[in-house]
């Protein structure tokens, strides 16, 4: 993967602000590719130093495999998430614009 292809997304995702989320297909747009996948392969390699949590699936779900641990940065920042049963996803609201 290209270095500053990777460069791009960890800056993106640093900058996602307290209680908000982008997709990863969001992360992309933001330095103009359309690599949703791309920022996915990043953030599972690369992303444990910056909020990863915040880059979510367009759906609104979490990252995959990282629901539980995920939950508990949402809830300390007050992201706002739709309960549907045991599972969750989280509300357009909290999508960055």
């Amino acid at each position: 993967m290209n270095e500053d292809f990777v460069e791009a997304v960890l800056s993106v995702v640093e900058e996602i602000p307290p209680g908000k989320v982008m997709s990863y297909g969001q992360v992309a747009a933001q330095f103009g590719s359309r690599s949703a996948r791309g920022v996915g392969w990043v953030m599972s390699r690369y992303g444990s130093d910056v909020p990863w949590w915040r880059v979510v699936q367009a759906s609104g779900k979490p990252p995959s495999c990282h629901e539980n641990s995920a939950r508990e940065h949402y809830d300390a920042e007050g992201t706002p998430l739709r309960l549907t049963g045991a599972a969750y996803r989280l509300d357009r609201s909290a999508f960055v614009a």
